[in-house]
């Protein structure tokens, strides 16, 4: 494994970077591009529709790279022996900010679903429940893990 990230070390750490950029920039884009943009529409139902479809694109487009995120971050790791040495501790704070974000990302995506779901079926109320709090607290929380995650993978890469 060492060999191969050695090979192909840039490109590796390219996907592991883009990845991050893409997960993290895209809850900031829908935080404070998009949520703000569905404030003027009018129509309760219609700004719960379109938030819902819109969060249901942006999770659709960065499932994919969390995954990438989550494989790179595993070669990269291995690929520099970091667990062999004393900076094996920002591996672990990475692994762990990375699965709370991927737990917050699926409840994200089950409270979506059921939005979808209520709205579907003319409960607006619901629907509003459910995708309040994703806008509210779910995705800051992740965007400030996110930039977390960023503080730390640069600090780790600048001491390996």
């Amino acid at each position: 494994m060492q060999d191969f990230f050695m090979n192909y070390r840039a490109e590796i750490i390219f996907i592991h970077v883009i990845s991050a950029v893409v997960w993290v920039g895209g809850m900031i884009g829908m935080r404070f591009a998009a949520h703000y943009g569905f404030a003027g529409i009018n129509s309760p139902k219609e700004k719960l529709e379109r938030t819902a479809v819109a969060l249901k694109r942006l999770f659709y487009m960065v499932l994919p790279f969390v995954l990438l995120l989550a494989l790179t971050g595993a070669v990269i790791t291995i690929g520099y022996g970091i667990k062999h040495t004393e900076f094996h501790y920002m591996t672990h704070i990475k692994e762990g900010i990375w699965t709370v974000m991927f737990i917050n990302l699926i409840a994200m995506i089950i409270r979506r679903n059921k939005a979808e779901k209520a709205l579907k079926n003319g409960d607006v109320e619901l629907a509003k429940k459910q995708l309040g709090l994703i806008g509210k607290a779910m995705v800051p929380v992740n965007i400030f893990l996110g930039i977390t995650e960023i503080v730390v993978g640069v600090a780790l890469r600048v001491n390996l």
